[in-house]
């Protein structure tokens, strides 16, 4: 059998992504070439701040997924299966792992009222980790309501935390299974110790017995069993390597596992996750880091600005027209910082942060101008604060999500950011848990340089200097608010005027 961290060209991995909406398989060649895929949708049950899933049918929607995409897969060729899921959602199974509750998704905040318990009783831990607080959606303060919720319905106390991705590992291999740190960061894992921070769990009340082992992703966590083979396809006896959260996979799955390396997902919102040797410890609490493979971390953070504010600013629009017509106004007559959604999370927090533009522009494209570069402008705010914690910086830097298929957008963000960026070919979850199947414990590097792929790279042009400048009047406004904090900003235009 081929060695983790192989690049066998011969040899087939699997990786499985449990998404919201559905689950998706893919099944990739050492070499990069996909061999099979499948996806099955899953369905959701909403109530105000309650977001539920029946953890029965993940199982049954990666049964369907793994099926479709094994169908023409030689057995003898299957060497590993990795599988992600979304971050912070948990449920309560029994010993056996028959799940007792549904599945708390990763959004649920029916946790209120346990949130301030949890940031008490942890609050150096917390601290120490970088994140320096817990939300009401993190896994910790749900799993704090299930056990009173069991609790007041007189149920068994001899309960078991399932994180998403456990469910699954438990099915595939038959057994009781170790849970992966990056799953477990929100529900109040030591990230550095790899264990569950004891005294917070006594304070808290949870019992011992309730948490699963902890282990880093790429861990072997057993090999699929005769059952499990069944239901999905996957061959008897194929590894099964502990997987990451849905993010850190996409991360992964876009080749970003080189230190001082970044990967910025533009999509509704902006989000930025990085490679670093040790974690990135922010005061502030703006950014935290996930644990990765290979002793590494992922920090990052997520902004509330992005491209969500297109729809509502340009409904019905011809896009492509007026992409077209936004290249002649570099810069725009006008200033706009786009926040999607009140309040702002990176690289800054500011709960009563607006949008706003400043200025006038002379048409729809000269708006929409200002829209493309106001995004490129908080993107690059985004990375000077990480150069101010200390963050190495000097890797690639890799543009997905659903902006980086306009590729005028990617253009100006090389420009503003004043750095070559690439565009890969691919950077589903699916992929990076593929790619985690293979490398194992060992370095993901070589894997990810045989089965990702770069489809096309950006250099910043000369006329970026004039784009700066609406950086710069972007921080001052941002200053002058009072959301951005005096050293930030001042860095910032530091690095501007370098």
């Amino acid at each position: 059998m081929t060695a983790p961290g192989s690049t066998d060209p011969d040899g087939t991995w699997i990786g499985i992504d449990l998404g919201t909406q559905s689950v998706r398989v893919l099944a990739v060649r050492g070499d990069g070439v996909v061999v099979g895929r499948g996806s099955s949708a899953l369905s959701s049950r909403r109530d105000g701040p309650r977001h539920e899933q029946d953890p029965e049918q993940w199982w049954s929607a990666v049964g369907e997924a793994s099926r479709h995409a094994t169908a023409d897969l030689d057995p003898a060729t299957v060497r590993g299966v990795a599988t992600d899921g979304t971050s912070g959602t948990v449920l309560l199974t029994d010993v056996d792992g028959t799940p007792l509750t549904p599945g708390l998704m990763y959004d649920d905040a029916r946790a209120h009222d346990h949130l301030a318990a949890v940031d008490v009783a942890g609050a150096d831990v917390w601290a120490a980790l970088g994140y320096q607080r817990m939300q009401v959606s993190w896994g910790l303060p749900k799993l704090l309501w299930l056990l009173q919720e069991r609790a007041e319905a007189g149920g068994s106390r001899d309960v078991r935390l399932s994180h998403q991705v456990d469910l699954v590992n438990r099915r595939l291999v038959g057994h009781a299974v170790a849970t992966d740190l990056s799953n477990a960061l929100k529900t109040g894992a030591h990230l550095v110790d790899h264990g569950w921070p004891t005294t917070v769990m006594d304070r808290l009340g949870v019992p011992a017995e309730v948490l699963p082992p902890l282990v880093a992703p790429g861990a072997g966590l057993g090999r699929v069993g005769a059952a499990g083979a069944a239901a999905t396809g996957i061959p008897a006896g194929t590894p099964v390597v502990a997987g990451t959260t849905d993010g850190c996979a996409s991360q992964l799955g876009a080749g970003v596992v080189d230190v001082g390396s970044w990967n910025s997902v533009l999509g509704t919102t902006l989000v930025l996750k990085g490679v670093t040797e040790r974690p990135v410890v922010d005061p502030a609490g703006v950014v935290y880091s996930h644990r990765g493979p290979a002793g590494r971390w992922l920090p990052g953070g997520a902004s509330s600005s992005g491209a969500g504010v297109v729809p509502s600013m340009f409904p019905g629009a011809d896009l492509d027209a007026l992409t077209r017509g936004a290249r002649e106004h570099e810069p725009s007559g006008a200033l706009t910082y786009p926040l999607v959604s009140e309040g702002e999370r990176f690289p800054f927090v500011a709960p009563g942060a607006r949008a706003f533009t400043v200025g006038s522009s002379g048409d729809d494209a000269d708006r929409f101008a200002s829209v493309l570069q106001g995004v490129a402008h908080v993107e690059r705010l985004c990375y000077d604060y990480l150069d101010l914690l200390g963050a190495p910086l000097h890797g690639d830097v890799v543009l997905t999500g659903g902006a980086s298929g306009n590729a005028y957008w990617c253009q100006l963000r090389a420009d503003v950011l004043g750095r070559e960026v690439r565009v890969p070919d691919d950077a589903t979850p699916a992929l990076g848990m593929a790619v985690l199947a293979a490398a194992g414990e060992g370095d993901p590097a070589p894997v990810a340089a045989a089965m990702t792929g770069t489809s096309r790279t950006y250099e910043p042009r000369q006329t970026r200097d004039r784009l700066l400048e609406g950086y710069v009047a972007l921080v001052d406004q941002l200053e002058r608010r009072g959301w951005l904090a005096e050293p930030v900003a001042a860095h910032a235009r530091r690095g501007a005027h370098a």
